[in-house]
Parts: C-alpha cells; sequence; structure tokens
C-alpha cells in the first residue's frame, strides 16, 4: 500500500480499514526488522530534541511497526519511558512507566503493558500505532477511539507531542476524519520524517 492511487478506497472507515490493515500485515512480513531499525534511527532525531522528559511508546501487536528500537534508543540519550494501559473501556488510556528488559503482562485487548505496580505518569510524547496516515496529520486508527480521547484529554492538561510511527506505505492521499479525531504532531517512517503545520485552535 502505497498511496491511494494505487488501489481502490473503500467508501467509509470499516472497510478503508480492512484494506490498511492487510496491506500492513504484508508490509511487516516483508521488511519488518529492517524498517523497525530505520524507523528508530529517524525517530531519535526527531525525538530526542524535543521538550519534556516521558515519551510513551507501544508494544507492538498485529503487525505494528515496532518500535522497541526506538524506545531503547530513547532510554539510552536519557528519556524516561512509558507504555499505555485500557483501565475502562469508552476512557482515555493511562500510562505506566516502563524499562527495555522489564517484563509485561497481557492487558486489555491483548495488548502487552507494564505490570499492575508501575507507577502512573503523565507523557510529555506519545508515538502513536496507526493503520494508515495523510501527510496533514490525520491518522486512521482501528476503530475504539482511545487514542483520540487519550490525546483530547492530554492537550487539554498542557503540551503534548503526538508522532505517529508507521511503515512508509501506510501512507494514503485523505484519511477520513472529523471533529472526533485528534490530528498528529509528526509521523515517523521508516523512509522519512513528516512535520504537520501547526493545528488552529479549537
Amino acid at each position: 500500500m502505497t498511496s491511494s492511487h494505487d488501489r481502490p478506497i473503500p467508501a467509509g472507515k470499516a472497510g478503508l480499514r480492512a484494506n490498511a490493515l492487510a496491506a500492513r500485515a504484508m508490509m511487516a512480513h516483508a521488511a519488518g526488522p529492517l524498517a523497525a531499525r530505520r524507523l528508530a534511527r529517524r525517530g531519535v532525531e526527531l525525538l530526542a530534541p524535543l521538550p519534556g522528559r516521558i515519551v510513551a511508546g507501544y508494544a507492538p501487536i498485529r503487525h505494528e511497526i515496532d518500535v522497541m528500537p526506538l524506545m531503547e534508543a530513547l532510554h539510552a540519550a536519557g528519556r524516561e519511558l512509558a507504555l499505555p494501559v485500557v483501565e475502562e473501556r469508552n476512557a482515555p488510556l493511562t500510562f505506566r512507566a516502563w524499562r527495555p528488559g522489564e517484563p509485561l503482562r497481557k492487558a486489555a485487548f491483548g495488548v502487552p503493558a507494564p505490570l499492575p505496580g508501575a507507577p502512573p505518569v503523565r507523557p510529555d510524547v506519545l508515538i502513536v500505532p496507526l493503520a494508515a496516515f495523510d501527510r496533514a496529520g490525520h491518522r486512521l486508527g482501528y476503530g475504539g477511539g482511545y487514542y483520540d480521547r487519550t490525546l483530547r484529554a492530554l492537550r487539554r492538561e498542557g503540551p503534548v507531542t503526538a508522532v505517529g510511527a508507521a511503515f512508509s506505505g501506510q501512507e494514503l492521499d485523505i484519511v477520513p476524519h472529523d471533529e472526533n479525531d485528534e490530528p498528529l504532531d509528526a509521523i515517523v517512517t521508516d523512509r522519512e520524517t513528516i512535520l504537520v503545520s501547526p493545528r488552529p485552535e479549537r
């Protein structure tokens, strides 16, 4: 999946999401480890200079691009790390501190998360998984709305930078979006870093 020019886009997010996830699985099988290393190099260049101390990433599932090499590099550069936890359905994610090498447990939806005793934290930077993205910073997620709710809540509290992590082939010309969708500030792929124009105040 390189762009919407290369294949038909089904009407509605559900069909688009199914196509995007199937294509992402093929990308992961074809170039997963190499893509992860390339993303890590670009991600460190983007994220290491940003203000703030705590970076929240994710433990990859379902063929998501692997951001663990990036997280390890950021930890080596002095950043504190966190991973998301689904505490309640239809609520924002929470985040708990984590370090490379620490054990994880399977939490809601089978997502690996820190152990319950890990301290809760508020991240300054979020590395966000996605099914597809466009250059305006719009993200096609998985349909649950967790990251949109989370970003909305965090942005009400203060500054936070949201960075999508993806294979370059996950890009579309336009991702359908509405007022409930929270845009990304940047996207890092295995091929490039895309900086999104500042969002208008809402």
